[in-house]
């Protein structure tokens, strides 16, 4: 495995794995580091899929409010570096600020629509930082598959979107959401929650399963099951709820009319973002309305 701190090392691998084999296939995982098991989950995939896997690791500073937590964002080089060997990574990528952001930037990648609903409402400009740093790395790496988990299931969307209409030359592979055996979506800020917090948390994750049954109800509409999921987060004592919100997906649009669920045509995302403390956790399922897909 090699790493490359600046974009000529890394340009110049890429270079030599075209040149050995012109047939060669290219996976990139971005990641902003602190590695769980959903993201060795990614790597493994785009290694079983590729000649070669890149994994990128990168802390963007564009995509963090003035508010939030960019300088105490949790950080391991040697134990990322550790879980990427173990988990197929050819080479990676690990920019400081300065390699990507030689200067300030001029340029802003924006998706409108996408946005402007869940974390895009709650986090002003966050999105418009994702697509200037994917679309970075896209064009840096060149891959032919990228892989994003599910778990963030608007950037999916959002990436997607943007790669569409910018005609960029890759395929975006959405991966399933890994969880904690107690459900709990993994996350590398789920390090920031205190023991009792930790123990709410799976209230997330206890909602969305409860709400994969309450969908079957006959007349259930999607405003009385945001209610009950609201009602059910709400159980735990710590948990400020930021969004519950029922949505087409990928274009994250809301359902016409209130029409009972059975009645919805397609597939929809029932997505949540609630704090515990100061630590803000997403989570979703898809649904085509009876029938469970996520």
């Amino acid at each position: 495995m090699i790493l490359c701190r600046t974009i000529a090392e890394l340009k110049n691998e890429l270079i030599q794995i075209k040149q050995s084999n012109d047939q060669a296939t290219i996976g990139l995982v971005p990641t902003m580091g602190f590695l769980h098991e959903g993201h060795a989950s990614l790597m493994r995939q785009s290694a079983e899929e590729n000649t070669a896997s890149v994994l990128s690791i990168f802390v963007n500073p564009l995509q963090f409010g003035p508010n939030e937590d960019f300088e105490r964002y949790p950080r391991d080089e040697a134990r990322d570096l550790a879980i990427a060997k173990e988990n197929g990574i050819d080479i990676v990528f690990m920019p400081d600020v300065k390699e990507m952001y030689p200067s300030k930037p001029r340029t802003s990648v924006i998706v409108s629509q996408l946005t402007e609903r869940l974390c895009g409402a709650s986090r002003p400009g966050h999105f418009d930082g994702v697509g200037l740093v994917v679309s970075k790395l896209f064009h840096l790496v060149q891959p032919d598959r990228a892989y994003f988990g599910m778990k963030d299931a608007q950037q999916l969307a959002v990436i997607q979107q943007m790669t569409d209409d910018l005609n960029i030359p890759v395929e975006i592979i959405p991966c399933p959401i890994v969880r904690e055996p107690d459900g709990l979506a993994l996350s590398s800020r789920n390090v920031y929650l205190s023991a009792e917090q930790r123990q709410q948390a799976v209230v997330l994750s206890q909602s969305l399963s409860l709400a994969k049954e309450w969908v079957k109800e006959r007349g259930m509409t999607s405003e009385d099951l945001i209610a009950r999921v609201k009602a059910k987060i709400s159980e735990a004592g710590q948990a400020e709820i930021d969004y519950v919100e029922w949505l087409t997906y990928p274009t994250l649009e809301l359902p016409a009319g209130n029409e009972p669920i059975a009645n919805h045509k397609g597939k929809y995302i029932l997505a949540l973002a609630v704090k515990f403390g100061s630590t803000r956790l997403i989570d979703n399922a898809l649904f085509v309305p009876n029938t469970e897909v996520n």
